[in-house]
């Protein structure tokens, strides 16, 4: 079957990418977050119960071990309020700062640790109810309601039998004192949380899973998509063909601004010409000023005859140096040997010739 010309088949962009990720468009899940908070907050548990229970329990003791003398003033109720605050604060401070980092973990390793600048800007759409009702009733808001329930069963089915089990515990049924009371309610808290711990473990790897395969195809884009943000980052091809016709131009004109101050032109004998220069104080090797075929090589020709430039017909030397060399750049060291006796001629030239006109 063909591909209609609308269908969106091709992979996004990275130049489509990162303006999604700017708009905070990552793949995120929800439970990825709930379980990284809820273990965390288990975690903290373990690890701080008993010094929570015993700071409790010595606080309470101290209360309540001096009810009788303490008198019913709203500066007594004061110090009684501020004193329960800082033990609360000393009991819920492990779990408050594990959850919360838990919680920008979790958002990090989603969104790989990358700001969104533009998703903090304010979005006047979300706040438009029409939009807002069809978002509720879409096909799109069927999925999480259907992963909510699908949750609430998964979590029910796994903490039944702890339920059951902890409701038939004989401390229902028997006088017990307050410290085997807590460490029950301490152990069947534990055994619960685990479990749905792990059942919102399984929940977000598969929320996520499906978050990031709907991303990506959210992000996909059509051919023609694509080919338009190709030529708008690369450049229109003929603006691009006309741009390097100027360099080349541009290139050529100061090529043949150096004609005149060349040594020699070697060429072969109208296709190709070869400009070279050489000072023995600035320079290590003859360098290539110009170099051209065809048209090229008679424009240096002209040049070179206008300036008195000499000429010289090699062709061996002028097709190697036209192949293996480059303008502005040293000749090969292979040739050196063929060229100093080139430059040595046209030294001998220009010396014979500068001693007539001094004769003369």
């Amino acid at each position: 079957m063909n591909e209609q010309v609308g269908d969106k088949t091709e992979q996004a962009t990275p130049k489509k990418l990162e303006k999604a990720h700017n708009k905070g468009q990552f793949a995120h899940s929800r439970e990825v977050q709930t379980a990284f908070v809820l273990m965390a907050a288990l975690t903290a548990l373990t690890f701080s119960g008993g010094e929570i229970w015993r700071l409790l329990a010595n606080t309470q003791a101290a209360m309540l071990s001096h009810l009788h003398d303490t008198p019913l003033t709203v500066s007594a109720m004061q110090g009684y309020a501020i004193r329960g605050a800082l033990v609360l604060g000393g009991c819920v401070w492990p779990v408050v700062v594990a959850t919360l980092l838990a919680g920008l973990l979790a958002g990090g390793i989603q969104t790989r640790f990358q700001t969104a600048p533009e998703a903090l800007e304010p979005n006047w759409e979300r706040m438009n109810p029409v939009e807002g009702f069809h978002r509720v009733f879409s096909m799109r808001s069927a999925v999480p309601t259907g992963i909510n329930v699908l949750k609430i069963t998964v979590i029910i089915s796994l903490t039944y039998g702890v339920i059951r089990s902890i409701l038939a515990d004989p401390i229902f049924h028997t006088s017990v004192d307050v410290a085997r009371i807590a460490g029950f309610m301490a152990d069947s808290s534990f055994r619960l949380i685990t479990r749905v711990a792990l059942a919102l473990g399984v929940l977000a790897a598969a929320d996520y899973g499906y978050q990031y395969w709907r991303t990506n195809e959210d992000m996909k884009m059509t051919k023609e998509e694509v080919k338009e943000e190709t030529k708008n980052t690369e450049g229109n091809p003929q603006v691009k063909a006309q741009r390097r016709r100027k360099q080349i131009a541009i290139a050529k004109r100061k090529m043949l601004a150096e004609v005149p101050k060349a040594d020699v032109v070697v060429v072969n004998p109208t296709h190709l010409a070869v400009a070279l220069r050489y000072d023995r104080k600035t320079m290590k090797a003859p360098k290539i000023v110009a170099k051209g075929s065809r048209l090229n090589a008679l424009r240096i020709r002209e040049i070179a005859t206008q300036h008195q430039v000499p000429i010289v017909e090699n062709v061996p030397l002028a097709r190697l140096m036209f192949k293996y060399g480059r303008v502005g750049g040293e000749i090969p060291a292979e040739l050196y040997a063929a060229v100093a006796e080139v430059l040595a001629w046209v030294y001998r030239v220009n010396a014979y010739r500068y001693y007539r006109e001094r004769s003369l």
